[in-house]
C-alpha cells in the first residue's frame, strides 16, 4: 500500500516522502497515528503539486541566500578589544561580537550561525556565517588592539 508520510519515521522515511508499506502498518498505525496518509491517486497528484511549488519556493530562498552571503563576504568585519602588553586578548573575540559588527552594517545574523576559531591574539581570522542551509558566507575578521602602542618619538634634545 503506498501512503504518504506527513512526519518522519524511523526506518521508513522523511516527511513528504511516498513509501510502500503492508496495509496493516499503514491501516493500524501509520495513519491513525497521524504520521501519513493513504496514496490515492488524488491525493499523491496534489502531492506532487506540492512538490513542485515547495521546489520553486525553495529555488528563490536559495538565490536569495547565495546574494546575501555575497554581501555579507564583502563586509570588512573589524572587532577593536583591550589587548594586554605580550599580546593577548583579555578575553576572546566571540561571535555576538561579529554579530554586532555586522548588524551595525545592516546584516541582522544570529550570534549562533557564525562559527570562528578560537581567537585569542590579535590579527586577522576567517570565519563563516550560516545564511540558509548548506549555503555560508566566509568573512574575514580584523582583531585589533584598542591600546596599540604607538611608536614612540625620539626625545627632543635641550636647545643650548
Amino acid at each position: 500500500m503506498k501512503i504518504i508520510l506527513k512526519k518522519e519515521v524511523a526506518g521508513l522515511g522523511e516527511a513528504g516522502d511516498v513509501v510502500e508499506v503492508k496495509s496493516g502498518y499503514a491501516l493500524n498505525y501509520l495513519i491513525p497515528q497521524g504520521f501519513a496518509v493513504m496514496g490515492t491517486r488524488s491525493a499523491l497528484k496534489q502531492h506532487e503539486e506540492t512538490l513542485r511549488q515547495r521546489a520553486h519556493k525553495e529555488a528563490k530562498l536559495v538565490a536569495d541566500a547565495e546574494a546575501l552571503a555575497a554581501k555579507i563576504a564583502a563586509v570588512p568585519v573589524k572587532v577593536t578589544v583591550k589587548v594586554a602588553e605580550s599580546g593577548k586578548l583579555y578575553g576572546s573575540v566571540t561571535a555576538a561580537q561579529v554579530a554586532d559588527v555586522l548588524a551595525q552594517a545592516g546584516f541582522e545574523v544570529e550570534k549562533r550561525h557564525i562559527s570562528l576559531p578560537e581567537i585569542k591574539e590579535a590579527g586577522e581570522y576567517e570565519g563563516s556565517v550560516k545564511v540558509y542551509k548548506a549555503i555560508s558566507a566566509a568573512i574575514k575578521v580584523a582583531v585589533v588592539a584598542e591600546n596599540a602602542p604607538a611608536e614612540e618619538a625620539p626625545a627632543a634634545e635641550p636647545a643650548e
